[in-house]
């Protein structure tokens, strides 16, 4: 409900929501939470925090980097829902994470303390959605949204499977593959998002390569909602401006009286 209602408003202002993805733990849990309020505080309308995990199959290079600094640093999910907990932020936050911590933490326990930690939802990348029913009803019964993901490659019957059993938003990968900075988005993105949208009535968010405010102004006509992940850490990594960069980019989120006439 939380997340109908964020995209709802945001449709009504005309505006695509900003998603941004920072690994929790990075480098430091400390660390992650400051970079989190920054996000929540210069625009971002949902922030998906991953869980860092030692075989992260679908993350590109820069994901995978910041990965592996958490773990060295001591990060874990229960430290991670601590430190959501101990947040204050406004805006939703979702947990990205493989399956494995879910399942070791204690599959019921982890909906229980993400609950309490005020987490809206969980994405799961390596949970199919013909394997999901076994933790379908835990998320419901708790309030929560479970999240899947559409490649260019799934068939129209899968994308209705996706529509039936997600809710929140479903995510829409721009490319198969894994995550990264891309220099341009695919022409065929606008069809697939199409192809989406004509199963279903949740809102439609587009991620994977996208780092440019040029490329969230060409996506926020077609999609409910633009995701941006390992361009965001690199700007930590790199000591950007992370403010200024967020900024940017949720101005990109918002349509012209010309996108929307």
């Amino acid at each position: 409900m939380i997340l109908h209602n964020l995209f709802s408003g945001l449709r009504e202002r005309k505006e695509s929501a900003l998603i941004a993805y920072f690994t929790g733990g990075f480098p430091t849990l400390a660390a992650s939470a400051e970079t989190i309020r920054t996000l929540a505080e210069n625009g971002t309308d949902l922030i998906e925090i991953g869980v860092p995990f030692s075989d992260p199959v679908a993350d590109g290079p820069v994901i995978q980097q910041a990965s592996t600094t958490a773990l060295q640093n001591g990060a874990t999910l229960r430290g991670i829902l601590d430190m959501v907990r101990g947040l204050n932020v406004d805006i939703p936050l979702v947990l990205m994470s493989y399956l494995n911590p879910l399942l070791a933490y204690g599959w019921s326990e982890c909906i229980a303390d993400a609950r309490a930690a005020g987490v809206s939802g969980f994405i799961v990348p390596d949970l199919p959605v013909d394997a999901a029913d076994t933790y379908l009803p835990d998320c419901r019964d708790a309030g929560l949204d479970l999240i899947f993901l559409a490649a260019p490659t799934s068939t129209d019957s899968r994308i209705r499977a996706i529509a039936k059993k997600g809710s929140g938003f479903i995510y829409a990968l721009s490319v198969t593959g894994t995550t990264g900075v891309r220099e341009g988005l695919p022409q065929n993105l606008p069809d697939f998002v199409e192809r989406i949208r004509g199963e279903t009535a949740l809102p439609v968010a587009v991620g994977f390569g996208v780092s440019k405010a040029e490329q969230i102004q060409t996506l926020s006509p077609i999609a409910d909602g633009v995701i941006i992940g390992s361009r965001l850490i690199r700007a930590v990594m790199d000591g950007e401006d992370l403010s200024a960069l967020v900024r940017n980019f949720k101005s990109a989120t918002r349509r012209s009286s010309e996108e929307t006439s």
